[in-house]
């Protein structure tokens, strides 16, 4: 089942297990149930630790549980998670077999704290570069507290679960039957609305933090970098996100950061995560910031307002805040977003199988999207604007050898249509006829760029007509001591290394004028002098 790599890597891994575990499966006589088994066979051939026994107990099939021998611990996984998900196979069977989390002692024992039994199903698919961060998550929360089951499932191979619950998003959560969350999470974020007193504690703490030298807001490529920065000339440095690692988390594949020939974005999320964590930066998360206040006086302190009332200091401020996907703002769009209306073609792309879709936007994510899609839908329809498509030529041609798309040119949606519960087709105008079309479809994938994360700026510093923040070239703002960097910025080119240089210019300037407005006045010098 598995390459010999990826097999001799997974060997090495459970040399750590600690405790015996058994592979408890349930199968039928399909082709993926023998898949399944060879797999647990494999993986427990790799340990003696481990034993494969089919019980058929579970009504899901092929399914299975990672049990904790002698325990009421368990894991279990509905599908075979290879793909993006073998890191949380991988996870489960050291952590159930009494391996220790690397999550901070703190957040493990809210946790174990959590009252009541918590039953989770998220609904997951292989290609979805989110899921694997709330499986894990959920996952862990099984093995810290008894109380806490979790059943991961391949949405791909329980399609008719997927139709009935109309599951059109990855991942999707359900607690105890009942819709939970759709999209992705950390284990912060999940204890947090399971704990509902978590925000008020983070909150009170905030505010007893002295005023910082440096204050970050934002957490993706420019603010990891901004803080690493600041925090290498010794100054006190803070950096306050509503989600580290950014829209980073939610890229694919990146394949031009220098020196990285290919990663993908989790996986480039945690590295930025680790990379500032080497520092002495003081990091609070699911920290959204709501109103920035500019200093009263030259070198006085900057306050940002959180929207948990809380509010930090700091002598100089760097907004990163980054962008997320612009919205095409018609109706229905809100409506039936995860019900049909989606921003991931790789995340929910699997969930469209046999079904019509529209693609929205034709520069190169939207032609690259409509590529992907044309592999796993019965069809694609490509809409864009312009009248003619802005993405490489390239991708143009081999988009049009496929004979499943259509591309509409000059055309604008107006509407998102459903039937209360899913997304049943939208209508566009002809821009050239002034004529409406009416298309019928399940999912709608918008890919139409990207919108600065500003609104709670305006009036407080110069933005720019397209809503980002206007900059020099040491990343100064038009407010004295804010800086800002990356995405949200009047930065021409938005990649991940411009972010991160960006994001290290700012930090600079931010330093260089600590000093100067640090600096003592010229008659104190001559007086010392004399």
């Amino acid at each position: 089942m598995l390459e010999a790599s990826l097999a001799g890597q997974l060997k090495s891994l459970l040399e750590r297990l600690t405790l015996p575990i058994e592979l408890v499966s349930s199968l039928d006589d399909g082709p993926k149930s023998a898949e399944l088994a060879a797999l647990l066979d494999e993986i427990a051939a790799m340990s003696d630790k481990i034993t494969h026994e089919r019980r058929d107990d579970d009504a899901r099939r092929p399914s299975f549980a990672i049990h904790r021998v002698g325990a009421d611990i368990e894991v279990r996984f509905a599908g075979i998670p290879l793909g993006h998900e073998f890191t949380s196979l991988a996870l489960a069977l050291l952590q159930v077999g009494g391996y220790p989390s690397k999550e901070s002692e703190e957040l493990q024992q809210q946790v174990r704290d959590l009252d009541g039994e918590l039953h989770f199903e998220t609904y997951f698919s292989l290609s979805c570069q989110n899921c694997p961060d709330v499986v894990q998550a959920l996952n862990l929360m099984c093995v810290l507290n008894p109380r806490i089951k979790h059943v991961a499932i391949d949405g791909a191979l329980f399609q008719d679960e997927v139709d009935g619950r109309q599951v059109m998003a990855v991942p999707t959560v359900y607690l105890n039957g009942e819709l939970f969350d759709s999209g992705r999470m950390s284990l912060e974020q999940i204890v947090g609305k399971l704990d509902t007193g978590a925000a008020d504690r983070a909150a009170a703490a905030i505010a007893e933090k002295d005023p910082f030298d440096v204050l970050v807001v934002g957490g993706g490529p420019a603010g990891a970098a901004a803080s690493i920065y600041a925090a290498r000339k010794g100054i006190r440095t803070g950096l306050a996100a509503e989600r580290f690692g950014g829209q980073v988390l939610d890229t694919m594949a990146i394949e031009n950061f220098v020196s990285v020939p290919y990663t993908e974005g989790p996986q480039f999320g945690a590295a930025l995560d680790n990379h500032v964590r080497q520092y002495d930066v003081d990091v609070m998360n699911l920290q959204r910031a709501a109103k920035l206040v500019p200093a009263t006086t030259e070198g006085g302190l900057v306050e940002v307002e959180l929207d948990s009332g809380a509010s930090l200091l700091a002598r100089t401020v760097i907004l990163s805040t980054g962008a997320r996907w612009r919205s095409m703002n018609v109706p229905g769009e809100t409506e039936y977003r995860n019900k049909g209306v989606t921003y991931c073609p790789h995340c929910d792309g699997p969930l469209f199988k046999g079904k019509r879709v529209a693609v929205i936007g034709g520069g190169n994510s939207g032609v690259e999207a409509a590529i992907d899609l044309a592999g796993v839908v019965a069809h694609v329809t490509l809409i864009e604007f312009d009248s003619v498509l802005r993405a490489d030529e390239v991708l143009q041609r081999k988009l049009r050898s496929l004979p499943n798309v259509d591309i509409v040119v000059s055309a604008a949606t107006t509407e998102v249509l459903g039937d209360g519960n899913k997304v049943t087709g939208l209508t566009y105008l002809d821009r050239t006829t002034e004529t409406s079309h009416t298309l019928e479809l399940e999912g709608v994938f918008v890919q139409i760029g990207l919108l600065p994360n500003t609104e709670w700026l305006a009036g407080t510093v110069e933005l720019s007509p397209r809503g980002e923040i206007v900059i020099d070239d040491r990343g100064q703002t038009s407010v004295p001591g804010v800086f800002a960097a990356g995405d949200c910025t009047t930065v021409p080119y938005k990649q991940i290394v411009v972010a991160a240089g960006a994001g290290a210019t700012a930090a600079l300037g931010a330093f260089d004028h600590l000093i100067r407005t640090s600096a003592p006045a010229e008659d104190s010098v001559a007086a010392t002098v004399r």
